[in-house]
């Protein structure tokens, strides 16, 4: 066999040997442990990018180490192929956007399989397929029979550009996700997915989630419980009643003013034809370009309109101005607040700027406060004060007499609340899932007989730019009614597209169900998904819609699964240097710069790290660094840069320094050893040991999904490997450790362990064999404190060789610490455990023969306290010690081509012999013999 590596004939060569066998496919089997390896279901974009690149990275290399591992593992693939980048290829490519987007998959996919990834392509699945949205609308009408769908007006945000509505969660900063379009607010009638009967549920089973704390917290914000009372405000001369939700009934009396959102659709009818018409109309404007939930971040301007309004607080009777705030939005509370600024520090803040009274309702017990005086809001509890009859009451307690007395008058009641809105999902787009609901003038709303699903997408539509596609189709639209016969009207509007990834994971399980979404024994083996991989991007919106439909589905009879993920892993992104001007803190595209200096400014520009992206120019085409490194190295590259949920900085040298170390990694282990030796000796203990700890070590790595780590385990071991090959070898010690390497490489760079399995004799796929064990005796405590002391003093030695120049050591001097140095440190480690007072521990020290060094005893003690890990973990004593780096003095020698001698502290005279300590020998190098 030749020894030079060839990814470009290996790598064809084992992808069709897994497709012909078949060698990922699987199903159900009681007997074997399962294990749900899934990647979030992916759009069909034409060619993958790095962020592809490292995801199914990530993915493949956890499900082919859990097949070693023994599991039963499903790996599947599908793609999310709805949405309105095909819609948009229709208007600008006269093309057919089925035609465009499974043009997409062909290309993606045939960009996977030569990555090498083991999928079993048997269960692939594709949105787009009526069989597979079929399914979306007969759960839509599931859900409609238990009354989790519902058809309402409401204010939406909508993308005039897009001529879509847009949810929450699609609106950033003030603008659409998708085309950054101005985000309009419109009141239509909407389909909706009631998740907020869910609310609670999917709150409290975050708990059970082995998923990221972030992610977590990401969900309980978005979600938002908060308890409190509603009380009911009138608005002087318009006859209307305003509830608001607050959280503190016990600030009521000291309300000044209210605040509400500007989307809020009664204002725009209350400043109408006013002078307040005008100026509402910029401020609404303005707001509306602000995210959100960024608008209420504490640290945001506070920014407000009166507009001419006055509401009446329920228990005092006094009229407090009306305002609009960029800080109040209309999906939260009612979309108004109440606002007390001697309480609250937002409040306080506007009311400052709007010179507003502040009216101070609560007074702490050990002071006074002055309304005129205050500087800041006073936000800790203390005594009611200007309250009524609640004067002296204790606030906390005031809460509930408060409440129980709007309660009493009809003037409110106690609730909670979720800043969680319903799941808008109407999209007046083509391309998804239409909605299986028809309107007849005799019978209303009717829902399409499930027997009459699919809802076909019609051909005979145009794409103009403008409005909803379908509504073009005649064909589409006109219909009888399921009830009466009669002529009837079907819904143009489709479903969002993050309907058909809310579910797809149970679809995997059964792909080929004809009589359900998914057959319920399939989904009971295989549910929940063991391991899920994806961006932190999909946070809110994927990961809460996946979580409310498992649970919508649970509840309709389907599964017996409350949660669809267990473990989930968010990967950082890929970054790449690209020019930024710091006179201007932006990134700069190719068009914004000339030679090295800004075009707006002039200014020379720096390189930094930005997330990869086409409009920056900084990307790298996986398809470019596969054809010329091939698969294995660029799996090998993007999981070595970084742990996968760090960010990774690309490196054009780091991909050429992987491709030359798999050339070598390839020759090591198919080439035949030097010269060989039928003894043993410490060398051979040594990587006997070595092969072991990496066995541990990259398991451990694996385990955690810490997959950079396991990569360096390995790399260690190849290259000590090739050290020990230096000299003569135990050929069973040195197989061993070729055959380890191969095993632990195998889910990183599958095309080279196959090759090299095969060509050592192996029989059947390396991908199918059992992942090593390593022996416990070996890799015994004291064991690895040793070697990893032998381990440590070779890097040390390494590091002093580097850094005093040294280029050819002739002499490497060691001095093994002094007795009574590892009587202290024995003593440390009991005293330590015991008590972390340094007092105490030198007080233990001096009580022993160990006084007598009493200067260097509180030098070394101050070095333990400020480091415990200095003091060795195991009770070696200096003669264990000295005896085994006196064995391991061939190792050294074999490793730094030199003469290496061993001294005991005690017979050295040289001073630097002083820093020697238990675990840590003191260094000499220079080129005179002699004793130190």
């Amino acid at each position: 066999m030749d020894s030079n590596y060839n990814p470009k004939q290996i790598e064809p060569k084992w992808q069709q040997r897994w497709e012909e066998s078949g060698a990922f496919k699987v199903t159900e089997d009681p007997s074997r442990p399962k294990y749900y390896c899934l990647e979030m279901y992916p759009y069909p974009s034409a060619t993958l990018h790095m962020g592809h690149l490292r995801n199914y990275s990530i993915g493949d290399s956890i499900a082919r180490y859990k097949r070693m591992q023994g599991y039963n593992v499903l790996y599947p693939m599908g793609y999310d192929a709805f949405g309105l980048p095909a819609e948009n290829a229709a208007i600008k490519q006269k093309i057919d956007p089925e035609t465009w987007t499974r043009s997409n998959i062909e290309s993606i996919k045939a960009q996977q399989q030569e990555m090498g990834l083991s999928y079993d392509w048997s269960r692939q699945i594709q949105s787009l397929d009526e069989d597979y949205y079929k399914w979306n609308q007969w759960i839509f009408l599931k859900l409609y029979e238990q009354g989790l769908t519902l058809r309402e007006s409401a204010i939406i945000n909508w993308c005039p550009d897009c001529n879509t509505v847009l949810a929450n969660e699609q609106v950033i900063s003030g603008r659409c996700w998708r085309c950054s379009s101005v985000v309009e607010q419109k009141e239509l009638k909407q389909w909706f997915f009631k998740i907020t009967d869910y609310a609670d549920e999917l709150l409290s089973d975050l708990d059970s989630l082995d998923w990221p704390e972030s992610v977590k917290l990401m969900q309980r914000n978005w979600i938002g419980r908060s308890e409190g009372t509603i009380i009911n405000f009138n608005i002087a001369d318009t006859g209307e009643t305003i509830p608001i939700f607050t959280t503190r009934p016990d600030t009521v009396f000291g309300v000044t003013f209210m605040v509400f959102a500007p989307e809020h659709p009664l204002i725009k009818e209350w400043v109408e034809g006013t002078n307040y018409q005008a100026p509402f109309e910029d401020f609404l404007a303005e707001v509306q370009q602000e995210d959100k939930f960024q608008r209420i971040a504490a640290d945001r301007d506070k920014k407000g309109l009166f507009i001419g309004k006055y509401a009446v607080n329920p228990l005092t009777g006094d009229k407090i101005p009306v305002f609009v705030g960029n800080f109040v939005i209309y999906e939260y509370g009612g979309g108004a607040v109440m606002a007390v600024p001697a309480h609250d520090q937002r409040d306080f803040e506007f009311a400052k700027v709007y010179d507003i009274p502040i009216k101070v309702v609560i007074q702490p017990e050990d002071m006074e406060l002055d309304a005129y005086a205050m500087t800041e809001a006073y936000v800790d509890n203390g005594v009611l004060v200007n309250s009524g009859e609640f004067d002296g009451m204790n606030n906390r307690d005031a809460i509930t007499g408060i409440s129980e007395k709007l309660e009493s008058m009809d003037l409110g009641k106690r609730t909670v609340n979720y800043k969680l809105r319903d799941w808008l999902i109407s999209r007046q787009r083509y391309w998804g899932t239409p909605i299986p609901i028809i309107y007849c003038d005799n019978c209303g709303t009717v829902p399409v007989p499930i027997n009459d699903l699919p809802v076909s997408l019609p051909k005979d539509v145009e794409f103009t730019g403008s409005g909803n596609p379908l509504a073009t189709s005649q064909t589409f639209i006109e219909t009888t009614c399921p009830k009466c016969g009669g002529a009837a009207r079907r819904e143009t509007d489709t479903m969002d597209t993050f309907v058909d990834s809310s579910w797809y994971f149970f679809k995997y399980c059964s792909p080929s169900s004809e009589d359900l979404p998914f057959d319920r024994e399939a989904a009971s083996y295989w549910m929940p998904v063991d391991q899920y991989i994806g961006g932190i991007e999909h946070a809110i919106l994927h990961l809460l819609y996946a979580r409310f439909f498992t649970k919508a589905l649970r509840d309709i009879g389907l599964t017996d699964v409350k949660e669809p993920f267990a473990r989930l892993l968010t990967q950082g992104m890929v970054n790449k240097e690209a020019p930024y001007c710091e006179q201007c803190s932006r990134f700069l595209s190719p068009e914004n710069f000339e030679g090295d200096s800004c075009s707006a400014c002039g200014s020379k520009y720096i390189m930094k790290s930005a997330k990869m992206s086409k409009s920056l120019g900084n990307v790298v085409d996986p398809q470019v660094l596969m054809e010329k490194y091939g698969a294995d190295a660029s799996r090998f590259f993007i999981l070595f840069g970084s742990n996968p949920e760090r960010e990774l900085e690309w490196s054009d040298t780091g991909i050429e320094s992987v491709h030359k170390f798999l050339e070598k990694t390839f020759r090591l282990l198919v080439e035949p050893p030097g010269p060989v030796k039928d003894t043993t000796d410490a060398s051979d203990d040594y990587i006997n040991f070595i092969i072991n700890s990496t066995i541990k070590g990259a398991t451990g790595a694996f385990e955690d999904l810490k997959l950079k780590d396991a990569i360096n385990h390995i790399m260690k071991l190849v290259d000590e490997l090739s050290d020990y090959a230096r000299s003569p070898v135990n050929v069973e010690l040195y197989d061993q450790g070729r055959r380890a390497i191969t095993m632990l490489l195998s889910p990183i760079t599958p095309h080279l362990c196959e090759e090299v399995w095969e060509f050592t004799g192996h029989d059947g796929f390396i991908c199918q064999s059992r992942w090593p064990e390593y022996d416990t005796d070996v890799v015994s405590e004291s064991s690895e404190f040793k070697w990893n002391m032998l381990q440590d003093l070779i890097d040390d030695i390494k590091e002093i060789i580097k850094v005093a120049r040294i280029t050819t050591p002739q002499v490497i001097r060691l001095v093994t610490a002094a007795g009574w140095k590892f009587e202290l440190a024995g003593i440390f480690r009991q005293e330590f455990a015991k008590t972390k007072d340094r007092g105490q521990i030198m007080k233990a020290l001096m009580s022993t023969d160990l006084k007598r060094y009493g200067k260097q005893v509180n030098q070394i003690l101050g070095k333990y306290m400020d480091d415990p890990a200095l003091a060795p973990s195991v009770d070696m004593g200096q003669e264990e010690e000295h005896n085994f780096l006196k064995s391991a003095i061939p190792i050294l020698e074999s490793h730094f081509g030199c003469k290496v001698e061993l001294y005991l502290e005690e017979d050295s005279k040289e001073k630097k012999a002083a820093n020697a300590m238990p675990g840590r020998s003191a260094i000499m190098i220079d080129s005179n013999l002699g004793q130190p």
